[in-house]
Parts: structure tokens; sequence; C-alpha cells
């Protein structure tokens, strides 16, 4: 089975037979691989209608709810592995958000866009104007992105709040970046704990 390669990377970081939490499941790929390869269980959470039913038709079980209500249903330590994938940019109260996936899961993979991307800080600085790229497609008004960072202020958050960066990856397209990922890499990916 062949996922988009942000969802390889995640999917890599986890355990078989894990209870995973993907939050902002979208279609419900990379949970169903979960299932279908690694032996996991777990609950996809979504808020889009043609995402959740195209997640059940994956057999995807998931549930159709805005994060933004935050966590409170799920208890403490419920699951191994939360995924947020590419929405904690989107999320009003993102701190909390983070806090949460601490008390519900004893690990957590965020991936979001890297702000300090060269080519975004180029757009800025070369073309005045807040950047459109593959990561990012929006414009700044129709952009659902309200909270962009780059890796060095994600990491700030996790230490405000006591959260441990345990691995992270960067990657631009389907490479992965090593070198001053901060500015070649436009998306970060972090497993914390």
């Amino acid at each position: 089975m062949k996922l988009r390669d942000d969802l390889q990377l995640i999917y890599d970081w986890i355990p078989a037979g894990s209870r995973v939490l993907d939050l902002g499941c979208g279609d419900g790929e990379l949970l169903s691989a979960l299932v279908t390869s690694k032996q996991c269980s777990g609950y996809g959470i979504e808020i889009k209608t043609d995402s959740v039913v195209a997640a059940i038709a994956r057999g995807v079980n998931v549930i159709q709810a805005d994060l933004e209500r935050g966590l409170e249903e799920f208890g403490d330590n419920t699951f191994d592995v939360i995924v947020l994938s590419q929405t904690i940019q989107s999320m009003q109260n993102t701190e909390s958000i983070l806090r949460g996936l601490m008390r519900v899961a004893k690990e957590a993979i965020v991936s979001f866009p890297n702000f300090g991307y060269w080519h975004n800080r180029l757009q800025i600085a070369l073309g005045g104007r807040m950047p459109v790229s593959e990561r990012m497609p929006y414009h700044w008004y129709n952009t659902p992105n309200i909270h962009l960072c780059t890796l060095k202020d994600f990491e700030l958050l996790c230490g405000k709040n006591d959260i441990r960066v345990l691995e992270r990856a960067v990657m631009t397209g389907s490479k992965r970046v090593e070198k001053l990922p901060n500015l070649l890499g436009s998306l970060a990916f972090y497993r914390v704990g």
C-alpha cells in the first residue's frame, strides 16, 4: 500500500498494534493503512462531511466533530498515539489542543507547514505578499491556516508546556531535509511525549 509521502513518514513512526486517534483524519488513508498493515486500532475525527463519508468507505471508525471543542470526551491515556497531521495551524486554541494531546495519549505526532521555509520567506521579502505554495495553497484571505509557525516556534511552544520533542523530521516534496531544516524544509513532523 503506497501512502502519500507525508503520511508514510507518520505511518513509519507508529508501532504495530498501537491504539491510534487521528485528529483531522481526512479521508482516513493513514488510519486505514495502520489498521490493515500494522494491526492498529483506533478512531479518526473529521469535521468535513465528504471526508467522513470517504473514511467510512475505507472502513475507518470516524467521528464527525469539531476539534476546537477539545478532547474532553476521551479519558487520560486512552490512546498510544495521537496524530495531528497538517491541522494544528488551523486550530484556534493551539496550546490547549497540544496539552490535550498529551493527556489523552502517551505520544503525539504533529505535522505542519513550516512558515520559515525559504520559498515562503522569499515571497514575503521580494513579492511583499503572503506566501502561496504546495504546502500552503491558500491566499491570506481564504486560508484555514490561522497560526503559522516555524520549527523553532513549535519547539518553544512544546518547551513552554513541558512537552518533550522525541523526534523531528523535515521534508520538502518527497525528500527528507537534514541540513538547515528551518530554512530548507517545507513540512515539519514532530513526535512528542
